[in-house]
């Protein structure tokens, strides 16, 4: 294993996605994962949603320039969301309706009558919300094992068990060990490391840009009545909680963000509990049994928005780290986006409206 063009860290869908760019765009990829399988971390616990508005302003250009590709391939399957509120929360409503108007973000404001249509055994006091009819479920490992596929054909290397312990630069090549004693030498590192993006920076002598893993709890719960199969994905404006209905069970989220080192995270009892009571407090269901919980970190950087492309400070080490909990959604144009700016190829049709200087890792020089 050696004499690569790229050599990409992480597995997940950041890596699995722009393996397969870069490699169908004509380059040899190697992509190396610590653990046993690819996605055993943030991939493979997601939410699986698909939401216009995830992620501010900023991030709808990719999620709507992802939507096409998602669904011709049959990944997403539509839901809608509503973002509900209290009478107390009308300005934040008001608020969201006016940051994303201009997105091309899908949304629409409800009154109480028309919110209790799409939502049964809501609380009163829960008198908005916004609308979003685009919402979808997306297949994540549908969609990872695609990514994989379409790398794996075209002759992307995939090494699980190898953990990257060194990384050193010297006459225009990578020289990178992993911890079972593999060597291989790049032009090219790719830090889609996730949660250990800044690590992986530092062993590679850049500056880290600040990225901070975020533990995010999820519990599937059996309710009385059970959720129906079409119900919308619901999030609170004031961003205390969200749930969806999966399998006849109900999935819920305190959507806590708790600072985090790099781990296998475990949800805490606390946050689970936190969750439950939030739901109690929007509807009259009964809960009647906890099936399973678990936790994922979504990695972020300072400002909340990706890092695609080369490091200003060190030669041949590109980023594609930082995607929060929006990286599968926005998968398709973020992988496009990032080879073209590793190959130097120009805009398609799915990339030609997005501003990559948002995501330039420049920007933390």
């Amino acid at each position: 294993m050696t004499g690569f063009d790229f050599a990409i860290v992480g597995a997940g869908i950041a890596g699995a996605s722009l393996a397969a760019e870069l490699a169908e765009g004509g380059a040899s990829v190697c992509v190396l994962e610590a653990e046993d399988q690819p996605g055993y971390h943030s991939t493979g616990r997601s939410a699986a949603f698909w939401e216009e508005c995830y992620g501010g302003p900023e991030i709808v250009p990719l999620t709507l320039a992802s939507g096409p590709y998602l669904r011709e391939n049959g990944f997403l399957t539509k839901r809608g969301a509503l973002y509900i509120g209290r009478q107390e929360d009308a300005g934040a409503l008001d608020a969201f309706m006016d940051r994303f108007a201009d997105t091309g973000a899908t949304i629409e404001r409800l009154g109480r009558d028309r919110l209790e249509a799409r939502l049964s055994g809501l609380k009163e006091e829960w008198t908005g919300a916004i609308w979003e009819p685009a919402c979808a479920d997306i297949d994540v490992a549908g969609l990872h094992a695609h990514y994989l596929s379409r790398a794996r054909k075209a002759g992307v290397i995939l090494k699980c068990r190898s953990r990257v312990v060194s990384a050193t630069r010297a006459s225009g090549l990578w020289t990178i060990r992993t911890e079972i004693g593999d060597e291989i030498t790049a032009e090219t590192l790719v830090n889609a490391a996730g949660a250990w993006a800044d690590g992986l920076a530092e062993m590679a002598g850049a500056k880290p840009v600040g990225i901070g893993p975020l533990r995010r709890t999820v519990v599937q719960l059996r309710t009385d009545p059970a959720p129906l199969p079409d119900q919308p994905l619901v999030l609170d404006i004031s961003g205390r909680f969200y749930f969806k209905p999966e399998a006849g069970r109900l999935w819920l989220s305190p959507h806590d963000e708790v600072p985090s080192e790099p781990c296998d995270a475990a949800p805490e009892e606390l946050d689970v509990a936190t969750a439950i009571d939030r739901l109690q407090q929007v509807v009259d269901w009964k809960i009647t049994g906890v099936e399973r919980r678990w936790a994922g970190l979504r990695s972020f950087a300072p400002d909340r928005c990706p890092v695609y492309g080369w490091d200003p400070q060190v030669e041949g080490f590109a980023w594609f780290a930082g995607q929060g909990g929006y990286g599968i959604q926005t998968s398709p144009a973020a992988a496009r986006l990032a080879g073209q700016l590793l190959l130097g190829r120009p805009r398609d049709h799915m990339t030609a409206q997005l501003d990559a200087a948002i995501y330039d890792p420049s920007r933390f020089a």
